[in-house]
């Protein structure tokens, strides 16, 4: 069986996903007979700012077509801030260009930003009442947090980091989240442990969850949850926390966007 071919869109400066996605998908490989390949196309950023966002937004479509003359399975436009940064409900729009791009160019991927990822994985999995950990700077983290409440989440608790190099927040060690998320209220129905795809997490995830006894999650395991599940793949990854346990199976029929 060939190979199945996982296309990614992300900031220049962003080595996380490169990493997170494969080892996840890898994990998979253990108790799952699918296999794939990955295949990523680079947008400028180098600093989380506003302008350096916007300016990487606009590479997007330039991306996408050269990730669709590989013939990719599916595209995940792999940068959340980029996209909440642009308004209330950007990850739609986002979605439907990226689309337009891949079938212009003749590709028929499904599309899948993390953005977007988060937010149905929230709600596929029942969680409205939050704790969020996120790198940036607090005006930033503020876009986030709105971003997500204006889509029906209520945030309990925000952590921001301020770290606004976005090379330096793939630096970050990811065993410094579990004491933060320690002391998150835990009247919450999920921990967001990372609401960034750079910032390093899922080696903890698990760890986490086992001390807060909640389901905990990442923009990196909500964008494979949702990836799985628009290729009508079994969301299972050892590993990788309780939402790709199995536990929220309902795959979503391949080539469809809902």
């Amino acid at each position: 069986m060939e190979p199945l071919r996982f296309g990614m869109v992300v900031p220049s400066s962003n080595v996380t996903m490169e990493r997170e996605v494969p080892a996840m998908l890898h994990r998979r490989s253990e108790i799952e007979p699918e296999r794939f390949s990955f295949h990523s196309s680079r947008v400028r950023m180098k600093s989380v700012t506003p302008e350096e966002l916007a300016a990487m937004n606009a590479q997007a479509s330039r991306a996408t077509a050269e990730l669709a003359d590989a013939s990719v399975d599916i595209v995940a436009y792999a940068c959340l801030v980029a996209v909440m940064a642009e308004g209330r409900g950007a990850h739609r729009e986002a979605e439907a260009n990226i689309t337009a791009v891949l079938r212009a160019e003749g590709c028929e991927a499904p599309v899948v930003t993390s953005a977007g990822a988060l937010i149905d994985t929230l709600e596929h999995i029942g969680a409205k009442r939050l704790a969020v950990i996120a790198p940036y700077a607090p005006t930033l983290t503020e876009r986030v947090c709105d971003y997500i409440s204006f889509e029906g989440f209520d945030i309990e608790e925000v952590r921001s980091l301020s770290v606004t190099d976005n090379t330096a927040v793939g630096r970050l060690d990811p065993s410094g989240l579990l004491p933060i998320a320690l002391e998150l209220p835990r009247d919450v129905d999920a921990v967001v442990l990372s609401a960034c795809v750079q910032m390093p997490s899922l080696p903890f995830i698990e760890t986490v969850e086992a001390r807060v006894g909640l389901p905990v999650l990442s923009a990196a395991t909500a964008t494979v949850f949702q990836s799985l599940r628009r290729l009508g793949l079994p969301t299972r990854v050892p590993g990788a926390g309780r939402l790709l346990s199995g536990a929220f199976e309902q795959p979503v029929a391949a080539g469809t966007d809902n």
